[in-house]
């Protein structure tokens, strides 16, 4: 197992049913959207979210993906998708566990990377903007 990073957050969700596939587990793909919404909590935790993250003059896409799964969720299962804050100084690392809301049992975990771009120019930045690491030291002081 991951150690868990310097920050991090939960969420829980519950399966809706358009997201199982004919075998009546979670289709793939749904994953990464289950990790997009507790990388949302995360950044709001965090004080610097996407909508601030434009306003400070940077995209920040995702330039690396990983999943590994292990076991399929189902229709009305209650999961819990944690995100742990990794890196930062000059990429946004995240790590993720898909787990069984009520067993604890381990079901999916992946990564992302993502870099700031500066919108203006669409320059990568090989370092990050001084307002994201300014949001991350303040949290953690």
């Amino acid at each position: 197992m991951r150690s868990k990073g310097v920050l991090q957050t939960e969420i829980e969700l519950v399966v809706p049913f358009f997201d199982v596939d004919m075998m009546d587990v979670v289709w793939h793909g749904h994953y990464v959207k289950y990790f997009e919404e507790a990388r949302c909590a995360l950044l709001d935790k965090l004080g610097h979210n996407y909508r601030q993250m434009r306003d400070a003059g940077y995209a920040w896409p995702v330039i690396d993906l990983q999943v590994r799964y292990i076991r399929g969720a189902q229709f009305g299962q209650r999961i819990t998708v944690r995100a742990d804050l990794v890196e930062w100084e000059n990429r946004l690392k995240i790590n993720y566990l898909v787990s069984d809301a009520a067993t604890g049992e381990r079901m999916t975990r992946g990564s992302s990377v993502q870099v700031a771009v500066e919108i203006a120019t669409r320059e990568m930045q090989f370092v990050s903007p001084k307002v994201l690491t300014d949001a991350v030291e303040k949290v953690l002081a």
